[in-house]
């Protein structure tokens, strides 16, 4: 039975045994339970290191949805593990910490959405996939930063369109689709705090370097980036490019990634725009430690539940999403 105590925190805070192989533990209890790990690009290297797999949101559901696990293990915030139950609504899903929230998924509830899209009838609402289940259910269709230009292209040039909830998103594929759709006014608290002033800072100290920026930024990063795109399309023009250095504005997990795809390669980190650190980090994605991950498996807990209704509420989006993308 799982302690009273642990409830309350969120996770299991038991003491690991002194010397225990944590990563070698977790490994075991994976083969034992039949159990696979997910781990999203913004979570520490040592995660990462120990997952099956390591990707964005939902291609890691999409994974989920075709591995034959019993249970998934979703290294990262509560939306993708609640993305994972969605698609896999047989298999157990757990996520080591539910504290693991997202504040682009917080800034728009879903009472407040459901309010805002009755005061705008004849709208089309096209929800980000960092929203809740809950949001989702209510939108027509989801999208990824990936997908996000394609899908839009795909509505009629004279759609009335929400999109929700990133106001960063949602004015990038404003200006690249020439359309006005109605933005809600969410952000990201990371891609919001990349400082302009040390980007430009950056780029005067290394000439050569390539800015690389993800489309939940501030207009005024994107207008200073050689490339915009998702956290893939980052890696993937990083592994091909011919530059030898990156200045990256994304979320810093992605550079334990991008520097073991890339080792002669060199990627700078864009600082926020206040505190000592040199780095941009979520942390939220932090809260995913080693020896949670041992204690969530070791007991399967936290769970994540969706009532049926929910579940079927929410596919629908996701489901029209990925035909359009095939």
């Amino acid at each position: 039975m799982i302690k009273q105590e642990w409830k309350d925190k969120g996770f299991i805070d038991e003491a690991i045994p002194a010397g225990i192989d944590l990563k070698g533990e977790i490994r075991r209890l994976c083969k034992e339970k039949n159990a696979v790990v997910l781990a999203h690009y913004y979570t520490d290297g040592t995660i990462q290191d120990v997952a099956d797999f390591v990707g964005d949101s939902l291609a890691l559901a999409q994974i989920a949805e075709k591995t034959d696990a019993d249970i998934i293990v979703m290294c990262g915030v509560h939306f993708m593990a609640e993305t994972n139950k969605i698609l896999s609504p047989e298999k157990k899903v757990l996520i080591p910490d539910l504290n693991a929230g997202c504040s682009l998924a917080e800034s728009c509830p879903a009472g407040e959405l459901a309010k805002f899209k009755a005061e705008h009838p004849g709208y089309k609402v096209v929800a980000y996939v960092n929203t809740s289940a809950a949001v989702k259910a209510l939108t027509d269709i989801v999208v990824t930063s990936t997908n996000a230009r394609a899908v839009v292209d795909s509505f009629p040039k004279d759609e009335k369109i929400i999109f929700a909830p990133d106001k960063n998103l949602g004015g990038y594929l404003n200006a690249v689709t020439h359309r006005n759709m109605l933005l809600w006014n969410g952000g990201c608290h990371v891609h919001e705090q990349f400082s302009i002033e040390k980007i430009v800072e950056l780029k005067a100290a290394h000439t050569d370097a390539k800015v690389l920026a993800h489309p939940e930024c501030k207009s005024g990063v994107l207008a200073l980036a050689d490339f915009i795109g998702s956290t893939a399309a980052i890696l993937t023009y990083a592994e091909k490019s011919d530059a030898k250095e990156f200045i990256v504005a994304t979320e810093s997990g992605i550079l334990h990634e991008m520097q073991k795809r890339c080792p002669e390669k060199v990627f700078i980190p864009v600082p926020p725009t206040t505190g000592p650190c040199a780095c941009n980090e979520c942390g939220y994605m932090r809260l995913n430690t080693l020896e949670k991950l041992y204690n969530t498996l070791k007991y399967e807990w936290p769970i994540v539940e969706l009532d049926e209704s929910l579940i079927e509420d929410a596919k629908r989006p996701i489901v029209r999403m990925l035909e359009l993308s095939k």
